[in-house]
């Protein structure tokens, strides 16, 4: 008789892939986030912000994996691609692109610490600053930053990437932002993908910059509404622009009009002026020139 499989596997490890294989179930969101660099205290704060909108969870790889393959879903499977390292799950009933805009919302501006890559590029705008002369000259000009003295404190006369995109960030470029308490960076929950369960559908651009969108849809209807009006496409953001159109064409017209009319009776005054002034003696040239033409 052969011995009974005994599982090695501690109780703990199978309570957590139970409960991800019931948030697989059960939510209708599944969005993996970036949490690296973020410290705990931070991540703790977050965690509680989105208490009611997502549940959020740190499982071990393994145990992850084990989760999404007893799933048997091939979309859930697929989300293995995306996972690295510094991850975190969210869980929840919201929509993907809401949730991860929840997520941008909780960022916070951080300072830039030397080495990091400069998530942009990093300039130090013109004008006035708190900075006293002293030091500071010495590390702005050796950053290649203009200055001038004015009313005690140093001005920046114009300005002056000190990182490109991409670069490691310097000591002094980190110090002089310091200084300046210019932060490049946010720190927070970055949304990586995210896999709507009720559609199906993952997406794989979730990352969302709302300011920018924002801007995007208004020039978008900006350069929209003289379209339409130009076609003569009648909506409630264009009718008043096709009345005033409209209003504008009228007077047009009736401007013509009124010229036409004055035209017309110009030439009827210059014809009476000269038929007025006309002298006899043309009068019986015409009048015999009439007569020679009927005999």
């Amino acid at each position: 008789m052969k011995p009974k499989a005994v599982s090695n596997i501690p109780s703990k490890k199978l309570e957590m892939v139970k409960d991800l294989k019931n948030l697989f179930s059960n939510k209708k969101t599944i969005l993996i986030s970036s949490i690296k660099n973020i410290p705990a205290s931070q991540f703790q704060e977050i965690s509680k912000k989105l208490r009611g909108k997502a549940l959020v969870r740190v499982p071990k790889k393994s145990l992850l994996f084990r989760a999404i393959e007893e799933t048997k879903n091939q979309k859930i499977i697929d989300l293995k691609e995306n996972i690295d390292e510094s991850f975190a799950l969210l869980f929840s009933d919201l929509d993907s692109f809401d949730l991860a805009s929840e997520l941008i919302k909780n960022k916070t501006p951080a300072r830039a610490k030397a080495g990091q890559e400069a998530p942009t590029d990093i300039e130090i705008p013109a004008g006035p600053t708190d900075l006293v002369p002293g030091p500071a000259i010495s590390e702005l000009g050796a950053l290649g930053i203009q200055i001038q003295i004015k009313d005690g404190k140093i001005e920046i006369k114009e300005p002056k990437v000190i990182a490109k995109e991409g670069e490691k960030i310097s000591q002094g470029a980190a110090e002089i932002m310091g200084k300046l308490d210019i932060k490049p960076f946010s720190i927070g929950f970055s949304p990586l993908v995210a896999l709507d369960l009720e559609k199906n559908v993952l997406y794989t651009e979730i990352n969302i910059d709302e300011e920018k969108a924002v801007s995007d849809l208004k020039e978008a209807f900006a350069r929209a509404v003289p379209f339409a009006v130009e076609v003569g496409y009648s909506c409630e953001d264009t009718i008043r622009f096709l009345l005033g159109k409209a209003g504008l064409h009228e007077k047009i017209i009736e401007n013509l009009s009124k010229e036409e009319k004055l035209e017309e009776e110009k030439k009827e005054e210059t014809k009476e002026e000269k038929e007025e002034t006309q002298t006899p003696t043309e009068n019986e040239d015409e009048q015999k020139s009439s007569d020679g033409e009927e005999k």
